[in-house]
């Protein structure tokens, strides 16, 4: 079975976990401070998609019918 992310990925993530951990990961264009844990990996992921790294497209939002 393929890796879903890419090593890539990872070491994006892994950084963004560092700066969430030192207290200096910012979020958004305020640049507010992450707060939590799973933001700061979605920010890391982000930011692997955009340089084009292997790694799944985020989940899509769902139709209430």
């Amino acid at each position: 079975m393929p890796r879903k992310y890419g090593k890539g990925a990872q070491e994006e993530v892994k950084k963004e976990m560092h700066r969430y951990k030192e207290g200096t990961a910012r979020s958004g264009p305020a640049g507010k401070k992450v707060k939590n844990p799973k933001q700061a990996i979605a920010i890391g992921l982000s930011k692997a998609r955009k340089k084009g790294v292997k790694v799944p497209a985020p989940p899509k939002k769902r139709k209430k019918s």
